[in-house]
């Protein structure tokens, strides 16, 4: 008698393969859907309490509150290490899930913000209260006005700018070395390290606590063009020199002359050298570009130059580079930029201060002479020291 077979029922691999692959792509989606809807809520969360401004939360008098100053370019990350500083909080890492689980992560202003006291806010609910609070708009701080004196470094400005809270020093260097900017005298500036050194013009200004970096470079930017006219572009060119020849060479002038009579016979010293046919000559010998690198390298600037700094490989060591440095060494004021594009004529070739606290140098034809000026000005350093 013949058997009939019946088929099993029994799952096939293949299939049992398919149906975990499915499984898992529907549990794939329905969280990608739940952490949509999460994310949906929590953003319109965050909306309805900035727009209802948490006024019991915010508006708290100065006298009353605690003031939490949040720099220019910090992050969630940034702003709770401030907050435990403080010791407002305890949890870092706590403040910042909950700060991108709530939405709130990149929303934070800089500023001044006030929190009250006596608040346990090392908690979830405290948390949020913190979250709507930096979220929300600072108290609104009056300009700052800040003078910047001539012959001060990039470095210099940079600090005063960073002190007072107007900059972030990483925005700013970037904006100096990469930022675009329309002004003639920008036009064919070679690129280099520190490459607005020089035209970031000395002056006072106001600025806006929210201006930001490119706002304060292109007020300073504005000065210079001010007051860089049109006559002075003209006379560069009967010289034969670039705008920014001329601005490298009255940052030299600037740093080098302390006695307002004297900077266009520095001047004078100068263009005779880099006219002259010996190469030696043609080397500026100037203290003020290797006080530049040594100050560049974090150092304190020299009254006198020794012999080791006149050796420093550098291509700011006037002392062992013919002609003008790559750049700038300061900001220059009018006064020095008029004695670049106006030298003495004279027959001087050299110059050394003398050494009597006046400020003042003697000024040579012949290296001889300039010998005994510094054999002079030595002599003075010492019966000053004396005294």
């Amino acid at each position: 008698m013949s058997t009939v077979k019946t088929s099993s029922t029994k799952e096939s691999p293949k299939s049992k393969k398919k149906n975990k692959a499915l499984m898992r792509l529907t549990i794939f989606l329905f969280l990608v859907m739940l952490t949509l809807v999460c994310a949906s809520i929590s953003y319109r969360y965050v909306l309805e309490n900035q727009r209802s401004g948490n006024e019991a939360s915010i508006n708290i008098p100065e006298e009353e509150g605690i003031k939490i100053y949040i720099p220019r370019g910090s992050s969630t990350s940034d702003i709770a290490e401030i907050l435990k500083k403080e010791g407002i909080i305890k949890n870092i890492t706590a403040f910042k899930i909950l700060s991108k689980i709530n939405g709130y992560d990149g929303t934070y202003n800089s500023g001044t913000h006030i929190i009250a006291k006596g608040v346990d806010y090392d908690n979830i609910s405290g948390y949020e209260t913190l979250m709507q609070i930096f979220s929300s708009m600072p108290l609104a701080e009056p300009d700052v006005t800040l003078t910047f004196i001539e012959g001060s470094t990039l470095n210099d400005i940079e600090n005063k700018l960073a002190e007072n809270n107007l900059i972030n020093r990483q925005k700013f260097r970037d904006l100096i070395n990469n930022g675009e900017f329309d002004y003639p005298f920008l036009k064919d500036l070679p690129k280099r390290e520190n490459r607005l050194e020089g035209y970031l013009f000395p002056d006072t200004y106001r600025f806006s606590p929210k201006g930001g970096e490119k706002a304060i470079i292109t007020k300073m930017l504005n000065q210079f063009d001010n007051v860089f006219e049109d006559i002075y572009y003209k006379r560069a060119e009967e010289l034969g020199m670039t705008v920014d020849e001329v601005i490298i060479l009255a940052s030299i002038i600037e740093k080098e002359a302390a006695v307002e009579g004297e900077r266009e016979t520095i001047s004078g010293v100068f263009h005779n050298r880099l006219k002259s046919k010996d190469a030696n000559l043609r080397k500026l010998q100037s203290c003020a570009t290797i006080n530049y690198i040594l100050t560049q390298k974090g150092q304190k600037p020299k009254e006198v130059i020794t012999v080791e700094d006149e050796k420093i490989d550098h291509p700011y060591n006037t002392y062992m580079y013919e002609g003008l440095p790559p750049g700038p060494i300061c900001s220059p004021g009018r006064a020095s930029i008029i004695a670049a594009l106006s030298p003495e004529d004279h027959d001087y070739y050299y110059f050394v201060e003398k050494g009597d606290g006046s400020g003042e140098h003697y000024f040579s034809k012949t290296y001889d002479d300039h010998l005994k000026a510094r054999a002079r000005a030595e002599a003075n350093r010492k019966e000053r020291e004396k005294e």
